[in-house]
């Protein structure tokens, strides 16, 4: 995946310098080979003069999530290999896609910036799309909203400086109003500038305020080491912040919260919401540890100690909060929903023999085709490829497995079946007590690897949102939770690969 660089001719790259990260906008028509057109022929709305500005390509037009935001993230680290980046001065800033790309990065990944400036874009699903309750997608859908919907992780931002802006006239300011409301039920007000007279662009002496105050925040600098954090996800993906990690949750999809701070007298202070396991790393001495009104003896007193907590039976103790790989529990990286399997390197495992059903290997052959094309044309990448007996007990190690077919017809589903939650059984899909006629349903699912539980195995599915979602960024979302069944009697067609005729999340221990 390219990026581009635009690098002053008079700066000093034997001195740490800041890094602007811009994050562009949409661009229906656009492929990589426009973009590094582009970069070769114009440095784009942000250029000063004492610092490298980073254009990541994000996989084109996935509003910098998915894979686009794995691309953010790898290409500020190359930058950083090559050249002389100061880590706490890295800014985040994008207009339209590329500011909602800025409230998603910014909220959560929050620890990485000195300075996060959304401009116009969207900040969350339903009321960008007017959606009102009866056109809501399923329950399942709407949970998952919360994947990247930044209100709910709006406390993540309370830790930098964060400068919205919009133009006046610009339709896409109700992404700020939406901030500034999510700021305002948490006690907080966001700095919030407005462009006067002006719709989808930036003002320029608007825009001149708003660099201002970014540079000033440049100079000062990212605190690497917070005394006060205060953290928010519906999902363990984003359960890292400075010096703390949730390593558990009561329920994955309903809001945690943590909020953690260190005296200057080694007090440490902790209060959770839906959370049943952290670690924390705090940044100097501990000589005492309360957590939601529970005060913990401190063994020994360490500058740079790492503390591990778990909950059970409402009681919090100190204890290896990090689960064993034999232990089977949704933990950061391995907590679902399907579409978390494409964040990482993951290999497509084809069927080399024949299924018994027709229905299933016509469906089968059509849907992995569909997820190979939307791959090359959304993602602007080539899927990895194998057929089953080609695959090594190496790629089992390496990659979360994407397997296609049924027990039948592709010879890893036939060697694991029995340990997944949802399989075949006589002429059936068996999924929990539910049956289904296996010559017209296919599950479909993401379950923590049995020959491997540190990486995945997705079955049936690739990246699932479809053509209905392609008209806008705020629905390239995922739609499908941990398990789905399909019922091959309808089509695949713009939304689903068929109809869906049952879909839920495995609970925190993949039940």
């Amino acid at each position: 995946q390219p990026y581009g660089l635009v690098i002053p001719e008079d700066v000093d790259l034997t001195k740490p310098l800041p890094l602007y990260v811009w994050l562009h906008g949409r661009g229906d028509k656009q492929t990589d080979l426009h973009f590094i057109h582009e970069r070769e022929h114009s440095v784009g709305p942000i250029a000063p003069r004492d610092a490298i500005v980073l254009h990541p390509f994000g996989r084109h037009c996935l509003g910098f999530k998915s894979a686009g935001e794995i691309d953010v993230l790898e290409a500020i680290q190359h930058v950083r290999n090559e050249y002389p980046i100061d880590a706490n001065r890295i800014v985040l800033i994008g207009f339209s896609m590329g500011g909602a790309g800025a409230w998603h990065l910014g909220a959560h990944y929050a620890d990485r910036w000195c300075v996060v400036s959304p401009g116009a874009g969207f900040a969350e699903t339903a009321a960008y799309n007017k959606l009102s309750p009866d056109k809501y997608p399923p329950i399942y859908e709407q949970r998952l909203w919360g994947c990247y919907d930044v209100p709910n992780y709006v406390r993540n931002l309370f830790n930098i400086p964060v400068f919205a802006y919009s133009g006046e006239n610009d339709k896409q300011i109700q992404a700020a109003r939406v901030m500034e409301a999510a700021y305002q039920r948490e006690g907080h007000a966001l700095r919030h500038l407005i462009g006067p007279g002006v719709e989808h662009k930036y003002e320029p002496e608007t825009l001149k305020e708003l660099l201002t105050l970014v540079r000033a925040e440049v100079e000062k600098g990212r605190t690497s080491a917070p005394r006060k954090i205060s953290w928010q996800s519906r999902t363990l993906r984003y359960g890292k912040l400075f010096w703390l990690e949730a390593l558990g949750l009561e329920r994955h999809w309903d809001d945690a919260r943590i909020d953690a701070e260190l005296t200057d007298d080694g007090q440490l202070s902790v209060a959770t919401r839906n959370v049943t396991a952290l670690r924390l790393t705090p940044p100097g001495a501990v000589r005492s540890l309360r957590i939601d009104d529970q005060s913990l003896p401190i063994a020994d007193e360490k500058v740079e100690r790492t503390i591990e907590l778990v909950r059970a039976g409402g009681l919090w103790k100190q204890g290896r909060a990090s689960l064993a790989n034999s232990e089977l529990a949704k933990r950061p990286g391995l907590q679902g929903p399907i579409d978390d399997a494409f964040l990482e390197p993951f290999l497509v495992v084809l069927p080399s023999r024949g299924s018994s059903n027709r229905a299933v290997a016509t469906w089968v052959e059509t849907e992995a085709g569909h997820f190979r094309d939307r791959w090359r044309a959304l993602c602007r990448g080539e899927l990895r490829i194998k057929r089953d007996h080609e695959v090594t007990d190496a790629d089992v190690e390496r990659f979360h497995l994407v397997l296609w077919g049924d027990a039948a017809s592709n010879r890893w589903i036939e060697r694991i079946q029995d340990r997944l939650p949802i399989h075949w059984k006589d002429e059936h899909v068996q999924a929990g007590t539910q049956s289904f006629a296996a010559d017209r349903h296919v599950p479909a699912l993401i379950y923590p690897n049995p020959l491997n539980p540190a990486r995945y195995v997705v079955l049936n599915s690739g990246i699932d949102f479809r053509e209905h979602a392609y008209g806008t960024n705020a629905l390239q979302i995922p739609k499908l939770p941990d398990h789905a069944v399909i019922d091959l009697r309808e089509a695949p067609g713009p939304r689903w690969p068929g109809r869906i005729a049952d879909a839920g999340f495995f609970d925190e221990t993949w039940r």
